[in-house]
């Protein structure tokens, strides 16, 4: 994650200089073009006065933060008194860090705010040092609590997205009103599997607005892929809640040895003064801009053209890969994907001589001559059972100290799940990146996919360096073919966890430039803006279907670039080619991955794929690059219709893409565009010629629509819309 160094100015100069008749002695403003953060440093404990935006959106802040109010020394609770410590405050414009410190402990809290581009949300953290000479353990302190002042009558709503994870969820993108006594709860992981009725993870943001107006709202997300949780309350005219890590199960400790630093979660913050998909619009720029790795976003080939082995699951060999890479070159494919299936057991990630007699190396070079890129899956953090040199071997001393939880007797893995190591142990973490660096060297690697439950959310055990767990409240069980521990200590076991395999990734993106990482985790499991920190794309949802795919596509795009989000296309009926083109194009409206082997298409389809891909290509990855993104139908449901808009500004071109389900009736649809010029007139093009072209004013556009006809069911259409010069 990108840091703005602070320069180094004595804060009371810059307090002075602000006491202005605008602001009251004292405050500090923080902020970019579109946030400003109004703050007070106060003696104790430092405030959030209010947050403005560009448009004037003003949310009143009232004495809301928290800080930690006690540590344990040497297994004495000591309280802690926490006093501003002006000297060692640093502040600008974009950038402030308050410091306090408690005398009695030595311990110093540095609470920092900054705005790390001109436009977007502004990002805060609170980072806890111990320079002392004795370990101390401390308590949660959240990343963020806030409180904002409102009209007892005022309308509000909030916006919250669930993640894909295993199946596309039944909502998807929640829009609830928040009344007098609401009470809401999300919560995410690095492995989302809810039980029957209990609420799905969500992606770790939340936007409040005005009901049923295009203005006045903030939003707030947090950056971090550990167990992490937001609350939102409404009583007595205050809207407030928290960010952070997860309390639950609890009670949450962390040790912090001498000279170290704990920091709780980034959390980004921001006032919106536009409807959803303008909000949306300003954070996925942002994203791009701060999270994304700026080398992968300067590829153009990005999002890359993948075909994927696993509609033949763990069937693939050495002879199918060669003709799916054949037949792919010739369709205009840029990656060959060779998902699980091509190991000799799990934790064992070494070619199976029986599949692969020549190695997987042999693969991605034959790939590469024909002029595609090489992906890989493995599950690095699995152990398994395999006794082969190099293997991740539970029966291993070694590698049993590193695990979540004791194998029961018997045990033995799945076909691609073994038993989570703790990325948190120094050693495992060391063992990881030599071990995903070799993958990557050896087997010419230019993506690299971790699939399964690589990040541990519990562990059992005592000599790692999270907390121990309570045994009394520690529960082992089985569930998707893992063994699992959740306990008192399960949010710091993520906490280190999650930091050594950001650790893992950021080296492997530094020993291997222009590799490309995908985050799977069973499908839609761990996609969160710490991940878009440390990956490139995500797979959104582990169900493949057209409606699964532009199910999780429509939720996640609210928040994340569409560049990042990877639907993958499994085979589906497609008894006339417009079922064909349909089941295509619902995956090609972020990262597309078709998981079939094109040989078993008929020529038709083959041509059909060929003309879809180039376009692709040419038209429609520029847009989903760049582009706005607006959702212009509702969310799909397989029955009706639904549609989603592409619109470059700069460039004044974009794309309509409209899907008619399975209900014959209607067989049109108007859907009304977004983003264009009232003044302009725009070509109309329809790509499979349902409707002639024409030209349309952009006001009548925008107010009247565009009617698509589609008498078939199962159908898709793509309108280009180019401004006339």
């Amino acid at each position: 994650m990108k840091r703005i160094a602070w320069v180094c100015v004595a804060l009371g100069l810059i307090l002075s200089r602000l006491a202005t008749a605008d602001h009251a002695p004292g405050t500090i403003l923080v902020g970019n073009a579109d946030n400003q953060i109004t703050l007070q440093p106060a003696a104790s404990v430092p405030e959030v006065l209010r947050l403005t935006g560009i448009g004037g959106s003003t949310w009143q802040g009232m004495d809301a933060e928290t800080l930690i109010g006690s540590a344990t020394i040497d297994g004495v609770a000591v309280p802690l008194h926490w006093r501003f410590d002006a000297a060692a405050s640093r502040i600008r414009n974009d950038a402030v860090s308050l410091a306090y410190r408690d005398r009695s402990t030595g311990l110093r809290l540095y609470w920092e705010w900054r705005a790390a581009a001109r436009h977007g949300p502004i990002e805060h953290v609170i980072r806890i040092a111990n320079p002392g000479r004795h370990q101390v353990w401390i308590p949660l302190q959240d990343s963020f609590r806030f409180a904002w002042k409102i009209a007892a009558d005022q309308p509000l709503e909030q916006l919250w997205i669930d993640k894909g994870a295993g199946e596309a969820p039944p909502v998807g993108t929640h829009r609830v009103p928040v009344s007098e006594g609401y009470r809401w709860h999300g919560a995410s992981s690095t492995f989302a599997h809810p039980a029957a009725g209990e609420p799905r993870e969500i992606i770790p943001y939340f936007l409040v607005r005005e009901a049923g107006s295009t203005n006045g709202g903030w939003y707030a997300g947090v950056e971090f892929s550990g167990r992490t949780r937001m609350t939102l309350e409404r009583h007595h005219g205050v809207v407030e809640g928290t960010l952070g890590l997860n309390p639950d199960p609890g009670p949450f400790r962390t040790r912090l040895a001498p000279g170290e630093i704990f920091s709780t979660p980034t959390v980004f913050v921001g006032a919106n003064d536009g409807d959803v998909d303008a909000t949306g619009n300003t954070l996925r720029r942002w994203v791009r801009e701060v999270l994304n790795d700026p080398a992968t976003l300067r590829d153009p080939a990005y999002p890359t053209v993948t075909i994927n082995s696993w509609g033949s699951a763990m069937a693939i060999t050495d002879a199918q890969a060669r003709r799916m890479i054949d037949d792919a070159h010739g369709l205009g494919f840029e990656m060959f994907h060779l998902d699980a299936g091509w190991f000799r057991a799990v934790g064992d990630w070494y070619p199976d001589p029986r599949k692969f007699p020549h190695g997987v190396a042999a693969i991605s070079d034959y790939a590469h001559r024909r002029g595609l890129k090489f992906g890989l899956w493995v599950d690095w953090a699995q152990a398994g059972t395999s006794t082969r040199p190099g293997a991740l071997n539970v029966a291993d001393p070694r590698v049993r100290d590193w695990l979540t939880t004791d194998p029961p007797a018997g045990w033995k893995p799945a076909e691609f799940k073994g038993i989570t190591i703790d990325l948190g142990v120094p050693a495992a973490q060391a063992w990881a990146t030599r071990e995903v660096n070799r993958i990557v060297h050896d087997y010419h690697v230019d993506m690299l996919e971790h699939d399964g439950y690589v990040v541990a959310q519990g562990c059992a055990r005592t000599d790692h360096p999270h907390a121990p767990a309570d045994p009394a409240r520690t529960r082992r069980y089985s569930d998707d073919d893992f063994l699992w521990v959740d306990g008192s200590n399960s949010t710091d076991v993520s906490l280190h966890a999650t930091r050594a395999y950001y650790e893992i990734q950021t080296e492997l993106r530094r020993a291997h430039p222009g590799l490309l990482l995908e985050i799977c985790n069973d499908g839609g499991r761990m996609v969160d803006f710490g991940s878009a920190a440390h990956g490139d794309y995500f797979s959104i949802v582990d169900a493949y279907d057209p409606v699964s795919n532009r199910q999780a596509f429509y939720d996640a795009s609210h928040v994340l670039p569409p560049a990042m989000l990877e639907a993958y296309v499994k085979a589906w009926p497609t008894p006339h080619i417009e079922n064909f083109r349909y089941m295509l194009r619902s995956g090609m409206m972020g990262w597309l991955t078709v998981m079939i082997d094109s040989n078993s298409w008929s020529p038709q389809q083959h041509a059909a794929a060929a003309r879809e891909i180039a376009f692709y290509k040419s038209t429609l990855r520029p847009l989903i690059r760049d582009a706005d993104l607006y959702h212009v139908g509702s969310r799909p449901d397989g029955k009706g219709w639904d549609g989603l808009e592409y619109f470059d500004a700069g460039r004044d071109r974009g794309v309509l893409y409209a899907f008619h389900g399975s209900t014959p009736a209607p067989g049109e649809f108007r859907f009304h565009l977004r983003g264009l010029r009232g003044d302009r007139r725009y070509r109309l093009h329809f790509r499979d010629h349902s409707s002639p072209d024409r030209e349309v004013d952009g006001r009548e556009l925008m107010q009247s629509g565009v009617a698509v006809t589609l008498p078939m069911v199962d159908s898709s259409e793509l309108v280009t819309i180019e401004a006339l010069r």
